[in-house]
């Protein structure tokens, strides 16, 4: 990589209810959209640090990590995205920090492409690590 290119990278939850169910958060900034739980690295995190303190931060849970599923690059953001299987490490109540307005699970038919993609990918993982461009 050159001196003045950027690159963003970013680690991010997919976690289901008992109805297989995906939990989306409503951000509070930029197009106020909804996506999975997590966000992007603190200098000197690795993949499974940056996961586990964003969701915390997020969720005001712990998340357990089971496997990667997906490394998504997105050309809008310039961003690699590491996708992980997971749940809610107990049965506490979400408490939202101040980046998310609301939380819900959403059914697959419910997401974009994009969200449906990866998400897919996850839950049918057999052990490969997916990738794709959006």
């Amino acid at each position: 990589m050159a001196y003045h290119d950027r690159f963003r990278l970013s680690s991010h939850a997919v976690i289901t209810n008992q109805d297989n169910q995906v939990l989306m958060l409503k951000a509070t900034y930029g197009e106020c959209g909804w996506g999975l739980p997590g966000g992007s690295f603190d200098p000197g995190e690795t993949i499974h640090e940056a996961l586990e303190r964003e969701c915390r931060e997020e969720l005001g849970v712990n998340v357990v990590a089971h496997h990667l599923t997906g490394v998504y690059y997105h050309s809008a953001y310039e961003s690699q995205s590491f996708i992980f299987r997971c749940e809610l490490a107990e049965p506490a109540p979400i408490q939202l920090s101040f980046e998310h307005s609301e939380y819900r699970y959403f059914s697959l038919d419910e997401l974009n492409d994009m969200q449906r993609r990866r998400i897919e990918d996850c839950l049918g993982y057999a052990g490969v690590v997916s990738s794709a461009k959006f």
